[in-house]
């Protein structure tokens, strides 16, 4: 029988995550996790945060990002393992694994060492979960889960780095979300508008006797300081904001 955190011998050169890059924006993140699923032969990935701060009765971990389906998944996560896993995010930063109700989904005895076991069959998947600590905020775990994992022991010290800065970049959004947007100047704002309303970046160039590169500088900084994802995404947020109609 094949150990779920071992790299299958009939597959190809083993996976690794390289140097750590700092992904700009929710969408970076999210392929970051997926690329985490891909390696660990996972179905679905999830972060959850502790939320609130002071007494251990105030805080609670939640669920902010995840591809699982339903909400249901992440409560019974929550509720079978919430506990243990703020109390052992207290204590230890090792990862915790834990065995699904298929009985061929077992922890490989060599990550002993390397990670904390939960009780097994208590939830209908098995997972891993990498727990993060960043001080008095961004605290909490990124979590794998999956009918059968296989992470080999040094993938495991990969991961938790990628883990760390996926919860770093999502810290960082949430600071930058506090934060009052920079202003878009006139031009970029007459850009934005003539695009949403449908000029392509000539036609925006012919009418504002610009040079197209100039247009297109434009409605790229206009996009950045938006924060959004391209051109059609900061026109509406351009909208929601005020900035264009």
């Amino acid at each position: 029988m094949e150990h779920p955190f071992s790299q299958p011998k009939d597959e190809g050169p083993e996976i690794r995550i390289s140097k750590l890059s700092r992904p700009k924006r929710t969408t970076d993140v999210v392929a970051t996790l997926q690329q985490m699923q891909k390696i660990a032969g996972a179905k679905n990935f999830a972060v959850f945060r502790i939320l609130g701060q002071g007494l251990p009765s105030t805080r609670r971990l939640a669920c902010t990002l995840s591809n699982w389906t339903a909400e249901a998944t992440a409560r019974a996560l929550v509720e079978t393992h919430g506990e243990a896993l703020m109390a052992h995010l207290e204590a230890s930063m090792l990862p915790v694994v834990w065995e699904g109700a298929d009985a061929n989904s077992f922890i490989a005895e060599e990550l002993a060492s390397f990670a904390l076991r939960f009780p097994a069959s208590q939830l209908p998947y098995a997972g891993i979960a990498f727990p993060v600590r960043l001080g008095s905020s961004g605290n909490g775990f990124v979590v794998l889960t999956g009918d059968f994992l296989r992470i080999d022991t040094d993938l495991v010290l990969d991961m938790h780095m990628r883990a760390g800065q996926i919860m770093v970049d999502l810290q960082a959004a949430d600071e930058k979300r506090m934060q009052p947007a920079e202003a878009l100047n006139d031009r970029e704002i007459a850009c934005l508008q003539m695009a949403g309303d449908g000029c392509i970046s000539e036609a925006i160039a012919e009418k504002l006797g610009l040079s197209v590169h100039t247009v297109n500088a434009y409605l790229g900084t206009a996009t950045t300081k938006l924060d959004a994802v391209n051109r059609v995404q900061a026109i509406a947020k351009a909208i929601r904001l005020g900035y264009i109609r």
